[in-house]
């Protein structure tokens, strides 16, 4: 299987920069998430962990 999948990416022009491009997006996207994290207001963490545990949420059986 592998065989069958390298031949055929070989006769591409190119395509030595997919997995340069995918690695730089996800190497983008957690360092942007990882920056989030430590930068975000300790309130707002607060506010949203304790949205499952508010009381007033609305029923759907009404």
């Amino acid at each position: 299987m592998l065989k069958f999948v390298k031949g055929n990416l070989e006769n591409i022009d190119g395509v030595e920069i997919y997995p340069i491009i995918s690695l730089l997006i996800f190497f983008v996207f957690f360092a942007a998430l990882f920056w989030w994290v430590f930068t975000a207001k300790k309130s707002h963490i607060a506010e949203v962990s304790n949205i499952p545990l508010n009381d007033n949420t609305l029923n759907s059986n009404n």
